[in-house]
């Protein structure tokens, strides 16, 4: 695995040449934390394969924020792990000797048994239903085989909890957002969500510090699922079995973004929040707390963003929501009821 706290001298900080590939506000936020390096965009637009859209010289630091975008490469149809591939490659070819990886925590996997918090030794047990979660684990693995192929190369790779802000929640994180707290009491995990400034502060740190190593992001501790069910304004809301709530919460984000991607679920049922105390150790600190977080980036609820036919849809979602649930309901009355005539009297 990859040394904890290794730093590498950099040449001359002030000149360093750094790609950063990604769009986006976190991208935004990143290369204003780095203006004192030369920076260059490269936002993937100009060649969709993944090649450097820009005159690429020579870069001393590539930062990868494109593979740990649920969003952007879903919007690209295209796999974090052919991303990142391409990445590795395009790393060499440029002459960099360090790569900065915004991964996620959700490449953990979340399971009854994890340990609260997990550390970043904990091994990847992504839930083998949700691809994307898969394919950040690989995209980890490759970067390690391309630190581990030439000589003086490091990387950072971080894994952020659940990124949001009022200007940059995917519906990713919005999604995550709404399933937490809707199972019954007994199986609310804590959730963790990390403000997109404090990502970009520890993208920042890995740049200059050249950090070595695999680092966990996010505030410090989580919200219990109570609390954030508090926080929902939900707590009246009547808790739905699992099989009907699987029908409702697919429902929901069909009628938002598209279909829900599987294996997502298990990230709302069960625990993943992860140890800040790496990279806290290496001189960050998060500055938005979780729940601060987590509200700025529901405020504004997407019911006041979205068209008027995507409100059209989503009644109509929830129509057939209700009549899901009222089937459901009727036909376990109709089993009870014959069950009850079969008895003997």
């Amino acid at each position: 695995g990859m040394s904890s706290t290794a730093v590498l001298p950099m040449a001359d900080p002030a000149v360093a040449r750094v790609l950063v590939r990604g769009s986006g506000t976190l991208a935004d936020r990143v290369a204003a934390l780095l203006d004192d390096h030369e920076v260059v965009l490269d936002d993937g637009r100009v060649d969709p394969d993944g090649a450097v859209a820009v005159d690429p010289g020579r870069f001393d630091i590539v930062v990868e924020l494109s593979v740990g975008d649920h969003d952007a490469m879903a919007r690209r149809r295209r796999s974090a792990t052919v991303a990142a591939d391409r990445l590795v490659s395009m790393a060499s070819s440029v002459g960099a000797d360090h790569l900065v990886l915004v991964s996620s925590a959700m490449a953990y996997g979340a399971a009854p048994n994890n340990p609260v918090p997990l550390t970043e030794e904990a091994i990847l047990r992504p839930d083998p239903r949700f691809i994307y979660a898969r394919q950040l684990a690989t995209a980890e693995l490759l970067v390690e085989r391309w630190r581990h192929s030439g000589d003086g190369r490091s990387a950072t790779v971080l894994r952020p909890a659940i990124p949001m802000a009022a200007d940059g929640s995917s519906s990713l994180a919005r999604a995550l957002a709404a399933g937490f707290g809707q199972r019954f009491a007994h199986s609310r995990p804590g959730s963790q969500f990390v403000h997109l400034d404090d990502v970009a502060t520890a993208v920042e740190l890995g740049v200059r510090e050249r950090l070595d190593g695999v680092f966990n992001v996010a505030p410090d501790g989580w919200i219990p699922g109570e609390r954030l069910l508090a926080l929902t304004g939900d707590e009246l809301r009547v808790p739905l079995p699992d099989r009907v709530a699987e029908v409702v919460e697919a429902l929901r984000w069909r009628f938002q973004r598209g279909p829900i991607p599987p294996g997502l679920r298990s990230y709302t049922q069960f625990p993943w929040s992860v140890a800040n105390d790496k990279l806290k150790a290496c001189g960050w600190r998060p500055t938005v707390t979780n729940e601060q977080v987590y509200v700025e980036g529901t405020e504004g609820r997407w019911w006041t963003t979205i068209t008027p036919k995507r409100r059209q849809e989503l009644a109509l979602g929830g129509l057939v929501a209700v009549i899901v649930a009222a089937i459901s309901a009727a036909v376990s009355l109709f089993a009870w009821s014959r069950t009850r005539r079969s008895r003997p009297d």
